[in-house]
């Protein structure tokens, strides 16, 4: 007997492998037990998907439509910009909020009014449920309600 026999004797090894042929009723159970058997084994995965780094608000009063550009910046970058308005006056506000708009639309994103003065921008990422209503009412009515 060779060293080569030996060792397949001893370990056991064969060169032939043995295959059996299924019926199709008997394929299609099978697979149907390994789907079930591959549902139960991923239950303990996690989607690298929805863990996303920190998500940041950036706070912007801009007092002239120069920094409207820096604004748009941090939108690409997808962070939540919220921009107050009411330094600048009503003409420069109309070209930060059409620029601004531009720029949210460009990356799938939205844009909210929060108030007289005061607008959203987000990103794609972001999700905005809900809506603010917004009341037009004289300064005295509103001092009168307090």
């Amino acid at each position: 007997m060779s060293i080569k026999n030996k060792f397949r004797t001893l370990f056991s090894v064969e060169d032939e492998e043995y295959y059996e042929e299924l019926a199709p009723d008997e394929t299609e159970e099978l697979s149907r037990r390994s789907q079930k058997q591959e549902k139960k084994d991923s239950k303990n995965v996690v989607s690298l998907k929805s863990v996303q780094a920190q998500t940041k608000v950036v706070l912007s009063e801009p007092r002239s439509y120069d920094e409207t550009q820096d604004i748009a910046d941090q939108i690409v970058n997808r962070r939540s910009v919220v921009i107050n308005l009411q330094r600048v006056d009503y003409q420069q506000a109309k070209r930060i909020v059409d620029f601004l708009s531009g720029t949210v639309y460009a990356v799938s994103g939205e844009i909210q009014k929060l108030g007289p003065h005061t607008f959203l921008c987000t990103p794609d990422n972001v999700e905005i449920t809900g809506n603010i209503t917004q009341m037009v009412e004289d300064e005295e009515d509103f001092e009168q309600r307090w």
